[in-house]
């Protein structure tokens, strides 16, 4: 092998939490952040005599997801067991899908319309949690995640790189927020991923032994994990050695791998159908159904944007983030003469900066069009500066969503003073204070300038108009230049 010729094979699975009210087969809410226990019944502890029944939403949100990807829908879908003892696995053993995915095929574009391949989604169910920093001499088991409803996304051995992986991860969380999947919050498990990494000879069809690191809880450390992988790898390399099949864990305060253990295989999970339950039928209708039911996909609002409104690429990347933000900012162009350069401007650099709380939860924003569009008109008619409609109104309006912007401006007195008499007594007075700077400026130094606008608009308290003090000024200083 030429270690100077290699070339890394990245493989995903990337474990989506479904929003259903209640668990994938047991009728407990499938919620895990309460107090511990709290949402645990016969059924999710897998006492005897128990059946599972299963959850409709955890399959309609899987047909939903595979369609937003391009997969087939597997007509007929079967549960397996998956047979493994962790403490906090009640039943001994997972309800998932081996032979039958439901889900099978399709791909995710990534930006210069890279192609990911997906080999399957299959719907499982999640495990419970141990807790290991409460009690000095024992692990403390929460069962509220055990039986959560899951979905796995498992993609072919496509990515190359740590830049991909965190761009396919934060793409697909996009997704399934769009399409009301999974509310996408990483940092509590929402979507966790398991990287299978391998090296191999550039232009080489040959897969050689990869390593797994599980659990991966956010996009950015997905791609540290990928380049430490790579480079721990190429050092057993060149050392000589070999890759042993083993799993990983990135340990999120020091930012290092560990190994954990050696990997499995999929034969030591002794996989058998799940005989207590029966095989579930989806006809065209009903795929058809939950097609007509899904709304606009992330592309079709990042082509109307570019296309239908020509906002560039970059920005039509930012307002795409999110389906609320989408939704919000086509509804300020369609209810408003405004220009879109200016809609889209405000949002980008003034709006979102304010509103944007630095958490992943989902975007909320306070003013509705009416009042932005309200606030940009008061710009636009010059009825105030754009230094103090940014530093003055638009705090007091997010203050405040409640009130009218063309209100509030008068309740802080902040129109713009139009009054050419009351400005060059303002100037003058200003000039009188200052003569040194002003025998400078008539000895050459312009660039003072914007030293005496400056002063003029802080005296006015911004309220001048700024073209108008401008002018002003100048003819002032050009009578007394001369």
């Amino acid at each position: 092998m030429n270690l100077n010729n290699l070339e890394s094979v990245i493989g995903l699975e990337v474990h989506i939490q479904v929003n259903t009210a209640s668990k994938a087969f047991a009728p407990e809410a499938a919620s895990f952040t309460s107090t511990p226990n709290e949402h645990i019944s016969p059924v999710s502890l897998a006492l005897p005599g128990t059946l599972p029944v299963m959850n409709k939403k955890h399959i309609e949100k899987a047909v939903r997801l595979g369609l937003a990807l391009g997969c087939k829908i597997n007509p007929r879908n079967y549960f397996d067991r998956k047979n493994y003892f962790y403490a906090d696995l009640p039943k001994g053993y997972q309800i998932t899908q081996d032979g039958d995915p439901i889900c099978l095929g399709g791909s995710l574009t990534l930006s210069g319309n890279r192609k990911i391949n997906i080999h399957h989604i299959h719907m499982e169910e999640d495990a419970g949690k141990s807790i290991h920093d409460i009690d000095p001499l024992n692990t403390l088991l929460d069962y509220n995640r055990a039986g959560v409803p899951l979905l796995e996304l498992v993609t072919q051995p496509d990515l190359k790189n740590g830049e991909e992986v965190e761009e396919f991860v934060n793409t697909l969380r996009r997704l399934v927020r769009y399409i009301d999947v999974s509310d996408g919050i990483m940092q509590e498990g929402s979507l966790r991923c398991d990287v299978n990494l391998s090296l191999r000879e550039r232009g080489s069809t040959e897969l050689n032994t990869r390593c797994e690191i599980k659990n991966i809880n956010s996009a950015s450390n997905a791609k540290k994990a990928v380049e430490q992988e790579i480079k721990r790898q190429l050092s057993i390399l060149k050392k000589g050695g070999t890759i042993a099949q083993q799993t990983l864990d990135f340990n999120l305060k020091t930012q290092k791998l560990t190994v954990t253990r050696e990997k499995e295989d999929a034969h030591d999970y002794r996989y058998f159908p799940e005989p207590d339950l029966s095989p579930i039928d989806l006809n065209e209708e009903y795929i058809e159904k939950v097609k007509q039911n899904m709304g606009r996909l992330p592309d079709d609002y990042f082509k109307m944007l570019t296309e239908e409104y020509k906002i560039s690429e970059y920005e039509a990347n930012i307002l795409v983030e999110s389906k609320e933000l989408s939704d919000y900012t086509i509804k300020l162009i369609k209810s408003s003469e405004l220009k879109i350069r200016t809609i889209t401007n405000f949002i980008i650099n003034k709006y979102l900066p304010e509103v944007k709380t630095g958490t992943d939860e989902l975007e909320s924003y306070p003013l509705n069009s009416d009042q932005i569009i309200g606030f940009l008109e008061l710009i636009e008619s010059e009825k105030i500066t754009i230094s103090s409609a940014y530093q003055n109104l638009l705090p007091a309006l997010l203050k405040n969503p409640e009130k009218d912007p063309k209100k509030l401006i008068k309740d802080l007195d902040l129109i713009q003073d139009f009054d050419s008499n009351a400005l060059k007594s303002i100037i003058l007075d200003i000039l009188e204070k200052n003569p040194e700077l002003l025998k400078k400026y008539k000895n050459g130094r312009k660039n003072l300038f914007g030293f005496f606008m400056g002063e003029v608009m802080k005296a006015s308290k911004g309220k001048s108009n700024p073209k108008e003090a401008k002018k002003v000024l100048g003819e002032i200083l050009n009578k007394s230049d001369g």
